[in-house]
């Protein structure tokens, strides 16, 4: 028995009336948040607004991009990221930051690609000489590159990520992002640049 004439609810910590009235509902943690910090109910509001339909119209386009960078096909590439949304669509209310999941979730479909294509074809493909590199040198070159060292550049000069981020995209260290990058540059000079 808790106070004179009053239950105490131990889940709730709170009194209910000897005529079983039930406790208060309990505060959720973004009214607490709203009702402590100054300016967050528009920053809880927009949040909320926030569904993956948004989501998916804001990034679709610059990850179909990044996508067909990585994966030297653009007719690849939109089915690709299609792939990784219906994935992200399925753990939505789980991922605090989709941004980067998604992005990393493309990384490694486009490695992913690469891989069935080289199962595919056993075969080695023929080299194409330098000198037959015309508008489309910079892909050509791109495209002879390991995935790793592909998508450590592509992610650090078209989608102007840190380190950092690289290194959580590709899962490694943020000092092999800087190695493999400076292997890519240097192979890539040398094709570009005889």
């Amino acid at each position: 028995m808790g106070k004179l004439g009053c239950i105490v609810d131990a889940d709730t910590e709170h009194n209910a009336g000897v005529t079983g009235a039930p406790p208060a509902a309990p505060i959720s943690p973004s009214a607490q948040i709203a009702a402590t910090v100054p300016g967050a109910p528009a920053l809880l509001a927009e949040a909320e607004k926030a569904s993956f339909g948004d989501f998916y119209a804001g990034h679709y386009s610059d990850l179909v991009r990044l996508a067909a960078l990585l994966s030297g096909s653009a007719d690849a590439a939109p089915d690709l990221v299609q792939d990784c949304f219906v994935r992200l669509q399925g753990h939505w209310t789980a991922v605090h930051d989709p941004l980067p999941y998604v992005r990393r979730s493309v990384v490694h479909a486009c490695a992913s690609h690469h891989r069935s294509i080289a199962r595919g074809r056993r075969l080695p493909t023929p080299e194409v000489p330098d000198s037959e590199l015309g508008a489309d040198e910079l892909e050509d070159a791109l495209a002879k590159l390991p995935a790793r060292q592909r998508a450590a550049v592509v992610l650090r000069y078209y989608g102007d990520l840190p380190d950092a981020d690289i290194a959580r995209a590709l899962r490694c260290r943020p000092g092999t992002v800087r190695s493999l990058i400076h292997r890519a540059l240097a192979d890539l000079r040398k094709v570009i640049e005889p």
